[in-house]
């Protein structure tokens, strides 16, 4: 399941803080652009129900409070959306995208130490 660019950032705010309510997830991400509480919520029922996040009630507050937690994980949600890219984009040539970003962006030299470590360990599989 791909999730859309505002499902994304929620789940970014899951990933990084925890199961969260939905006054949370609204709070953080309106420190970096304006969104409607109910925005909010209706986007994190909508994951709901596409299986994106799992949802909780808190017996401490009351039965209409919900506590969301992601229920992908950033690592296979990333790999979905790359496949997706590189399939779409490049027409499945991993190489085209590498060298088409490479091209692109300036690379500092840990993360060129760390590309040419994983070719290494790919090279000796």
């Amino acid at each position: 399941m791909k999730p859309t660019d505002a499902e994304l950032e929620i789940l970014h705010v899951l990933w990084a803080n925890g199961p969260s309510t939905v006054r949370q997830v609204h709070e953080n991400l309106s420190q970096s652009r304006d969104i409607g509480y109910t925005t909010a919520l209706k986007l994190m029922q909508i994951m709901h129900e596409k299986g994106l996040l799992t949802r909780d009630t808190d017996p401490e507050r009351n039965s209409r409070s919900h506590t969301y937690s992601a229920a992908v994980t950033e690592e296979d949600t990333q790999r979905g959306l790359v496949d997706r890219f590189v399939e779409t984009a490049f027409r499945g040539s991993a190489s085209k995208l590498v060298m088409q970003v490479l091209g692109q962006h300036k690379a500092s030299r840990q993360e060129l130490d760390e590309i040419k470590d994983l070719l290494s360990r790919l090279d000796s599989e």
